[in-house]
């Protein structure tokens, strides 16, 4: 038998993500969740819903979900952490007032919190921490006795979460035509998003351009490219590039667009490109249209080869550095002292949010950071 390690004080882990339909029935209702309060009519909803329409009306994120659910738990199970895995969504079922409500009536008192996005900015992070402050209030208002929750910091220079990127990569390289491989292109892809939440990303010292997000998606980009360089013996050239851009268009987000980006790349002589979406955890919806058939069809428009690498999803490494975050938290809160398990010139993430980290256009509660008000 593994020997016990100790998740105290803390008595069950909640993976929190953005939901997705699972039946075209779900779609409008889906996407009417995610815009509340911006007042974008249905007939609008129904045109962004062709997205999910190509795929059945089904997003791939609540079955990643589940295949990630199953993989902490054995993982858990197999070096022998004694913490219950719970799911809850911002946007779909199981919704996350829901679940908080099922994990305090099972007694559940001290909350660790796994968000499914790696890096720091308002839709990543406190946007999370909203959504947790949103059900805490709801359970408050049902008299309810409400846990204390806290949020594992952000994980995108972990080596369990690095890793898998690197072997997709590498990977992709070796899918590619021989006469075209050692010539090819990595570009780095991640979710757009306005200049201004870039630049007001991570604590207020780090705000400025690009902020954390950009920061910590280069470090993430440098670490991959300098691992697929010592595995393959090419250094392949590579650059950060964007997705998924859906504001007005006359909001500057980050730039370039991965489509963009392809063209320029033809142009300029490039005999290959393999997009490495190192901002997202898993093979969602915005990785199977706006890479594997929106970016994809553009390529084939150029003639361009182009292969896309895996999402780390559900790979064991990934769940052990999950195992290792919530020990590693677990061990903090209990005044031991910890060593954090980093990769790159970044170093460790906070634990704790600070005031002005990553502020929302208007203030709103936000649990889980030091200006939380459910301490």
């Amino acid at each position: 038998m593994p020997d016990v390690l100790d998740a105290s004080p803390y008595d069950a882990l909640l993976l929190l993500s953005f939901g997705g339909p699972e039946g075209p029935d779900d779609v409008v209702p889906f996407l009417e969740n995610v815009t509340r309060g911006r007042g974008i009519p249905k007939e609008r909803l129904k045109e962004v819903g062709q997205h999910y329409f190509l795929f059945g009306g089904v997003s791939p994120i609540n079955d990643q979900n589940r295949a990630l659910l199953d993989a902490l738990r054995k993982d858990f199970a197999e070096h022998g952490l004694d913490l219950p895995v719970y799911w809850g969504n911002r946007n779909w079922a199981p919704y996350l007032t829901d679940t908080l409500r099922e994990m305090a009536g099972d007694g559940r008192r001290r909350i660790l919190v796994l968000a499914t996005s790696a890096y720091a900015s308002y839709s990543g992070c406190r946007q999370y921490r909203e959504n947790l402050a949103d059900a805490l209030a709801a359970l408050e208002a049902e008299g309810l006795e409400l846990p204390k929750i806290d949020k594992l910091r952000h994980y995108f220079n972990h080596p369990g979460f690095v890793e898998p990127m690197v072997d997709g990569v590498v990977r992709s390289l070796a899918e590619l035509p021989e006469e075209v491989r050692d010539g090819a292109h990595i570009a780095f892809c991640t979710h757009s998003i306005p200049t201004s939440a870039a630049d007001t990303s991570g604590p207020v010292e780090e705000h400025g351009d690009g902020g954390a997000y950009v920061r910590q998606h280069l470090d993430v980009a440098r670490l991959v490219a300098d691992a697929v360089r010592e595995r393959t013996g090419v250094d392949h050239p590579w650059q950060l590039v964007y997705q998924s851009r859906s504001g007005a268009p006359h909001i500057p987000w980050l730039e370039p667009d991965i489509c963009d980006h392809l063209g320029e790349r033809q142009a300029a002589g490039v005999p290959a490109v393999v997009m490495a979406p190192i901002g997202f955890v898993s093979d969602h919806m915005e990785v199977l249209y706006d890479l594997d058939t929106e970016a994809t069809a553009k390529a084939e428009e150029l003639g361009l080869p182009v292969r896309r690498s895996a999402t780390v999803g559900a790979d064991p490494r990934f769940a052990a550095a999950v195992r290792d975050l919530v020990l590693e938290r677990a061990g903090d809160e209990r005044g031991l002292e910890v060593t954090p398990c980093a990769l790159g010139t970044l170093g460790a993430s906070h634990n704790l949010c600070p005031g002005g980290c990553c502020p929302a256009r208007a203030p709103r509660p936000a649990a889980a950071g030091a200006d939380s008000p459910y301490a």
